[in-house]
């Protein structure tokens, strides 16, 4: 009958679906009036999809996420401190000083707190252990070219070439050198500087005779050279500045390019001659 006649071509038509619906996927998508998908190059679009790209209101096309590529993020360059710095930064931020924990000098000038005498800054400064000596001790004067043993001379006679004759026993230390505002023992030669050198007592404990006996505190007379231009000598050896150097008695003590000579002795071995 027809029914029956329609059913069978229905259930054909059935049958070659699938493979009609392949041989369309090979040839570029789907295309049937039933399907919802079709290919457009290589993407796949949907057919609803597309006919409401375009707004109603504006009649432009929205975009779509699959539309485009994603663009590469952009990173920001760096910033350069110095290009937004102001002119005034400079000012502002003082390059930084290290510390400096030198000697500065400024202790020295004040005239309360500091070595001045006088007015004048010394360029020395008495040790703690500087003392007052109880041995009497004396500086002869000589001249170079009649300079005599000091234990065979007379103080009295001028005729042995003894310029003066200084005590040396009263004070802890005596300065040499030309500014006489300063010097204790004044000198005029002109290789000398304003602060030559110095006589410093010292009391330091001597050597102990034996283990575990008492150390003495003994005060003796030491030179030290003010580093200056022409030097110090003690018997015709040249001192290094800045430096003290023990006095035994009978010490001669000669100043720059002056001719005079000066002997240390005390007053007992000068009466005696020893």
């Amino acid at each position: 009958t027809a029914r029956a006649q329609s059913e069978r071509e229905e259930r054909e038509r059935q049958r070659a679906g699938p493979k009609n619906n392949l041989q369309r996927q090979q040839h570029g998508g789907y295309d049937s009036k039933h399907d919802r998908f079709r290919r457009i190059g290589d993407k796949r679009v949907v057919e609803d999809d597309e006919k409401n790209d375009k707004d109603s209101n504006t009649g432009k096309r929205r975009r779509r996420s699959n539309d485009h590529k994603e663009a590469p993020l952009e990173v920001a360059p760096p910033v350069d401190p110095k290009a937004n710095a102001s002119p005034n930064s400079a000012a502002e931020k003082p390059n930084k000083v290290k510390a400096d924990f030198g000697l500065s000098g400024a202790l020295a000038n004040d005239t309360q707190t500091g070595n001045v005498y006088n007015g004048v800054t010394l360029k020395f400064s008495e040790p703690p252990e500087a003392r007052i000596p109880n041995t009497r001790w004396r500086l002869y004067v000589f001249r170079k070219k009649s300079l005599q043993s000091a234990s065979s001379s007379d103080p009295n006679n001028k005729d042995d070439g003894l310029i003066d004759t200084y005590h040396i026993s009263r004070q802890s230390a005596y300065l040499f050198g030309r500014d006489r505002k300063v010097a204790d023992i004044p000198v005029d030669h002109s290789s000398l500087s304003k602060q030559h050198a110095v006589l410093q007592y010292r009391a330091l404990p001597s050597k102990q005779e034996h283990i575990g006996a008492p150390a003495k505190l003994q005060c003796k007379p030491y030179l030290m050279d003010l580093e200056s231009t022409n030097g110090t000598f003690i018997n015709g050896s040249r001192l290094e500045g800045a430096r003290y150097y023990e006095l035994r008695r009978g010490d001669v003590i000669t100043l720059g390019a002056s001719s005079r000579e000066y002997v240390l002795l005390t007053e007992q071995s000068a009466k005696t001659g020893i």
